[in-house]
């Protein structure tokens, strides 16, 4: 140990509880009035100068701190200085460490006064059991009674280096039989503290009186007992109260989780895709990022967008396709971005295969949320505008800011928010670009993700440079929700605005995509998103004259609909005054035949009775016989007048003024017109189709 110290040997120290800067120092030197006792500083030797300060000038508890430091009984970091020396200890933590700070206060108070070992141990000890020794109280109560012979044992201990023998447990016999240590009680008091975290040792003893009143019927434990026992519990049950206090950090912390929870084995075959806030404030607000990390290769992209929505999903795509190829495989959350109508409609136009992990489960994809969390602290933190990770780091921040403020500073270096969304993109993409050549644990041997890539020897699906346009139009944010409009008269509305759209009719159900890049157009498919349409302008956004457009959207209108106008007028032309109903009355005709008893085909049939029964009847046969042929038919016109107007007769008598019509006779006026207007009939068609199928049997 040494006597004398300057303030920057003390902020090197770093004593738990007490400044680790010499700004800190400085005040308590100016506070206590260190100055003032000359004789207990003196200048410094050696190269810079300066003044030291004689070990007498630190408090007890500074002088305590210092010798367990510099005894390396605790091992003090700079984040355990920070904490002001808040750490739990063990009763025989605290025994060892309060013999040693006894130890120090009655070697200090030794030479202090001047007096030998043995007069100032015996001297030290009798002052310490009368209570008149700057002694902390919890030392006092950890050592309730002092001798010569103790002082001496633990000097010598303490020389020979074995302080572990100063760490005194008394009560390791008794531990865990306490009325604190049985199940139902731990189980209490378990219960309470994951219920409410910040229940102090009194609660705790209330809440235990109150629910186990014959246990404690008497003198109530310890409030000392009662923390040690939520200590204890806190300490072995820490993975329990975790899960039930704060599942997310459970998840994090605690869930078991494979090396290969995403098996793959070529490039692009998995991506997986995820948002979050920014941890930086830009000019206009704070901004959200979404990345997009190739599993195979652990390459990074990072978008950044305004709002989560799903046109962000879409131009991370395009940046990452472009830059990598397209993917076989995307996982996402199940985050509205990521479910949306335009998005799915994206994926299956690319034949990218969509996965969706379970809701509330981001274990399942791991990967991207440990890409997120490193672009927050590796490039998000180092960022002019940054705001922290959670709620205590920008409570450092604000603090900080506002102390700043409080002294006139300027602190728009480290304070102020000077980014703008491209400022912070470009920012995104140059570190995106040191990530990939930087070597990765996850990787074999550690390579970068860049030389993953580079030395794959596979093939990968590229769009050629040609379709890119084509991609572009897929990526184009939809018109509205759906992207689903009807076009009217003075064309599509979008947004409160009409487009022109001359390629559409009124009434046409189509697909309409907005140019991101000039809200004054908009492209127009199918409905079925199969089919490109045209374009669409509004004149007043695309900064054209309304009129000049309406006239052009007219001309091609006519240019497109003159064609078939044309067509359709010739087509017109061509259709006769009866043509619509003879056709409709020959349909008729055929749907009325369908309802009557068509005749089949047959055989005669004869027996020698019924010959013989001709014979003796002597008749002759009358009617005209089934071989007749119709030149017969023709040659000998039958009396139709004298036969009844059946359409048998009527088809007969046209059959024979058509057979002498083919002989090159010639037929009265009456006969031709009767004929030409019967011809025309649907009766005339459809019987010469029964004559033609059936013959005479047709005309029965």
């Amino acid at each position: 140990m040494r006597d004398w110290f300057s303030i920057s040997d003390l902020a090197a120290v770093l004593l738990p509880g007490f400044p680790a800067t010499r700004g800190g120092w400085e005040q308590i030197s100016a506070r206590e009035g260190w100055e003032r006792q000359t004789q207990k500083v003196r200048a410094r030797k050696g190269r810079g100068g300066g003044v030291e300060y004689h070990i007498d000038l630190l408090s007890p508890e500074a002088l305590t701190a210092y010798a367990l430091r510099k005894l390396g009984v605790v091992d003090i970091t700079a984040e355990d200085a920070a904490k002001g020396g808040d750490e739990p200890f063990t009763p025989a933590q605290e025994g060892r460490d309060a013999r040693l700070a006894i130890v120090s206060a009655a070697d200090r108070f030794a030479r202090a006064g001047g007096l030998s070992r043995n007069v100032g141990d015996r001297l030290f000890a009798h002052l310490y059991n009368g209570g008149k020794t700057p002694i902390e109280p919890w030392i006092r109560q950890s050592i309730r009674k002092l001798s010569r012979g103790s002082l001496a044992r633990w000097r010598a201990h303490k020389a020979s280096g074995a302080v572990a023998r100063l760490a005194v447990d008394r009560g390791a016999n008794r531990r865990g039989k306490g009325a604190l240590d049985a199940p139902e009680i731990r189980q209490f008091i378990l219960a309470h503290i994951a219920k409410q975290s910040f229940l102090s040792g009194a609660h705790v003893r209330g809440l235990l009186k109150a629910r186990f009143p014959d246990r404690f019927s008497g003198a109530q434990p310890p409030i000392r007992s009662v923390q040690y026992a939520i200590a204890k519990i806190k300490s072995e049950d820490g993975e329990l109260l975790t899960r039930v206090s704060n599942p997310d950090k459970w998840n994090s912390k605690y869930r078991p989780t494979g090396t290969n929870s995403a098996p793959v084995s070529r490039l692009n075959e998995l991506w997986m895709i995820d948002a979050s806030p920014s941890d930086v404030m830009c000019v206009d607000g704070r901004y959200s990022v979404y990345l997009c990390v190739d599993i195979f290769s652990r390459r990074l992209v990072v978008y950044v967008s305004k709002t989560p929505r799903a046109e962000a999903v879409a131009l991370l795509m395009r940046r990452a396709i472009l830059a990598w190829g397209v993917p076989e495989r995307v996982k996402t959350d199940n985050g509205s971005d990521f479910k949306a109508k335009s998005t799915q409609r994206l994926f299956a136009a690319l034949d990218i295969e969509i996965e969706l992990s379970a809701p509330f489960a981001p274990w399942q994809k791991g990967h991207i949320e440990r890409a997120v969390k490193t672009f927050q602290h590796d490039c998000a933190s180092v960022l002019p505008g940054f705001v922290g990770h959670n709620v205590a780091d920008r409570k450092v921040i604000e603090e900080r800011k506002a102390f700043a403020q409080r002294l006139n500073e300027d602190d728009a270096s480290a304070f102020k928010n000077i980014l703008t969304a491209k400022d912070l993109q470009a920012f995104c993409d140059q570190w995106t670009a040191v990530y990939g050549q930087r070597p990765h644990s996850a990787l074999a041997k550690g390579v970068s993700p860049f030389a993953v890539a580079n030395g794959y020897p596979g093939k990968i699906r590229r769009i050629p440079e040609q379709d890119i346009r084509a991609l572009d139009l897929l990526l184009a944010p939809l018109a509205g929700s759906d992207g689903m409009r009807v076009a009217q008269k003075q064309g599509v509305r979008i947004n409160h605005s009409f487009y022109l759209a001359p390629n559409c009719l009124p009434g046409d159900r189509l697909f309409v995509r907005m140019d991101p890049e000039d809200m004054g157009r908009a492209w127009l498919f199918s409905a079925d998103g199969e089919a490109f349409v045209g374009e669409a302008v509004c004149p007043e956004l695309a900064g054209i004259d309304p009129q000049e457009a309406l006239a052009k959207a007219k001309a091609m209108r006519k240019q497109m609909t003159e064609e078939c106008f044309v067509t359709l007028k010739a087509n017109m032309h061509k259709i006769g005054p009866l043509d619509v109903a003879n056709a409709l009355l020959r349909d008729k005709a055929r749907e009325a035949g369908k309802l009557v008893e068509f005749p089949r085909p047959a055989e005669a049939h004869d027996t020698a009775s019924l010959a013989a029964a001709r014979d003796a009847l002597g008749d002759a046969p009358t009617s005209v016989s089934a071989s007749t042929n119709r030149s017969e038919i023709g040659s000998e016109p039958a009396p139709v007048a004298q036969l009844p107007e059946t359409k048998q007769v009527r088809f007969r008598r046209a059959l024979s003024l058509e057979a002498a019509l083919a002989r090159g006779e010639t037929i009265s006026t009456e006969d031709a017109l009767w004929l030409g207007g019967y011809q025309a009939g649907h009766e005339y068609s459809a019987m010469r189709e029964f004559f033609q199928d059936f013959g005479e049997a047709a005309l029965r």
